[in-house]
């Protein structure tokens, strides 16, 4: 991790580390499908493609040309009928139609159930996200005190770094809780 007795450089990597976690969140977000098309939605969907699983995006476009329909396009012909079993086994709820040219997926509204379920599982990869940025901090304050116990650094600057981490820490949970509350309004939208 940090180089020996510097808490400037602990503090940056750990801000670097927490940065990481929340781009990770806010990816697995655009996996949660909303009432609206989104071609983010397949990105996890695998595809079983001449023996081998492959994401969806690494055999076909998939674009979004209304807002309740996704069209995927495969760059290999015979790949639709892969494509239509990878979308089924998704779990995502969508059922593909098949022209033998493209993959059409229409954006079923969602029901006051699917939503309350929807934002159940929003909940839980923001709370997944909010411990992991707490283990980041965690981790970076063990080590100032490990530093403090070696003689690197002084009790002051224990201190006043654990403080920095702490503010980092802060700023990040309520980058979390936005993202939450943005998420829950896209799926509260009628």
């Amino acid at each position: 991790m940090a180089d020996a007795g510097d808490p400037k450089k602990l503090v940056r990597e750990s801000d670097t580390r927490m940065q990481k976690s929340i781009e990770s969140t806010r990816h697995d977000l655009q996996a949660i499908r909303t009432g609206r098309a989104n071609p983010a939605l397949l990105e996890k969907v695998e595809v079983d493609y001449y023996g081998s699983k492959m994401p969806l995006p690494q055999v076909a476009t998939v674009t979004a040309p209304e807002a309740r329909m996704l069209i995927v396009s495969p760059w290999d012909k015979g790949a639709l009928p892969a494509i239509e079993r990878g979308i089924q086994k998704s779990g995502l709820g969508l059922n593909p139609s098949s022209d033998g040219i493209v993959v059409r997926l229409l954006i079923p509204q969602l029901t006051e159930e699917t939503r309350k379920n929807l934002i159940k599982s929003v909940h839980k990869r923001i709370e997944e996200g909010k411990v992991a940025v707490r283990n980041i901090r965690r981790d970076a304050i063990e080590q100032l005190r490990q530093m403090k116990k070696a003689g690197e650094i002084g009790e002051d600057e224990e201190k006043r770094t654990e403080g920095e981490v702490q503010k980092v820490t802060d700023r990040y949970i309520q980058d979390l809780e936005a993202m939450q509350k943005h998420k829950e309004e896209e799926l509260l939208e009628v």
